[in-house]
């Protein structure tokens, strides 16, 4: 009686501290998480825009950063340990880590399995026990990887061999094919998520070079890629037969539509600016002026903020998504990298 009587307070606790969670979240206006790529994960309150705790990886240069869809978990790429870590954002306790291999970088999530791209022609990881790449080759023809891990076992389910560098990931809208962006091979790959299988390569060498962010529309009916060298986006129909030639500001990077997909947002490094364009005509609606290096963004919760992630000026500029004019500069960062917000957002990594 008395293990059945316990048993019912702990479920009680249990479903107690869920309602609490979701009810906090709700009050606060969401959550985002930034990887910080000399630090932790920071932890921004969306409805007051600041930083309310710190997240620790045990682990060394965050980069890629992704959430489960119920936002329970947490997962980072860490460039400096070649692995990923699985954290309990309820807790801040340390699930478990993954050893990927050398240099993992972009990580998205579906379902409980995530995705990391990492290089193994990078420098070595000491507690890597992949194989190291040849050393004679050159580096940009060496194949990048596509790790694909269960988070609830920590399992390698697949180990892609891809292209040179891999880099942006994205799913299709029927979350069956998986799409990668190839620096070094001026490609992009799709594969057969079940089974890992390469199903078309698709070059962008005549349009330029260096494709790094990928994004799908909210119908699934377009995709965007940038290419970084090029200072160049490319307009694709969802059989990746291009459509347009879009010019860009310097260095282009990380992308994505807003939930209503009529504007489409382009995070130019080296021209210092977030461009907002006109997903209908692909006319562009402006240019607001960022720091240094801002690479990821993700709109608000609410979509009524746009957060952004600029590594070298060590800051999250907050933008509003309405009047396009930056009204909060987050500072103390550490070089931030990706960023990613719950409830779930659109962004540039979400």
């Amino acid at each position: 009686m008395l293990r059945n009587r316990a048993s019912r307070i702990d479920l009680a606790c249990a479903l107690y501290a869920v309602v609490f969670s979701t009810t906090a979240i709700a009050q606060s206006g969401g959550v985002a998480y930034v990887s910080n790529q000399q630090g932790a994960v920071s932890v921004i309150d969306l409805g007051t825009m600041a930083i309310t705790s710190t997240l620790q990886i045990a682990a060394k240069g965050p980069r890629g950063i992704g959430l489960t869809a119920d936002g329970k978990w947490l997962v980072t790429a860490n460039m400096s340990d070649g692995n990923i870590s699985v954290v309990d954002t309820a807790t801040g306790a340390l699930l478990r880590q993954v050893l990927i291999g050398k240099n993992p970088e972009f990580v998205r999530v579906l379902g409980q399995t995530a995705y990391v791209t990492y290089e193994p022609n990078a420098a070595p990881v000491a507690t890597s026990t992949l194989p190291a790449a040849d050393s004679k080759g050159d580096d940009d023809k060496v194949p990048g990887h596509i790790a694909v891990v269960d988070l609830k076992s920590g399992a390698m389910l697949h180990d892609i061999v891809g292209k040179p560098e891999t880099e942006g990931l994205e799913f299709s809208r029927s979350g069956k094919e998986l799409i990668v962006t190839n620096e070094s091979d001026d490609s992009l790959g799709v594969y057969e998520v079940s089974s890992g299988t390469l199903l078309k390569t698709i070059s962008v060498a005549k349009y330029g070079h260096r494709p790094r962010g990928i994004k799908a529309s909210p119908d699934g009916s377009l995709y965007v890629t940038t290419l970084e060298m090029s200072n160049k986006m490319l307009v694709w129909n969802d059989r990746f037969e291009l459509l347009k030639e879009i010019d860009t500001g310097k260095a282009p990077y990380g992308v994505a539509f807003n939930r209503r997909g009529d504007r489409v947002f382009v995070a130019a490094s080296k021209e210092k600016a977030l461009q907002v364009f006109d997903a209908r005509t692909w006319s562009k609606i402006k240019d607001i002026p960022t720091g240094d290096r801002c690479w990821h963004f993700s709109f608000s919760s609410d979509d009524q903020h746009i957060l952004l992630a600029c590594g070298k000026s060590n800051e999250v500029l907050v933008i509003d998504a309405n009047t396009l004019e930056v009204i909060k500069h987050i500072d103390n960062m550490k070089a931030p990298w990706g960023i990613v917000a719950f409830p779930a957002s659109m962004g540039s990594i979400n």
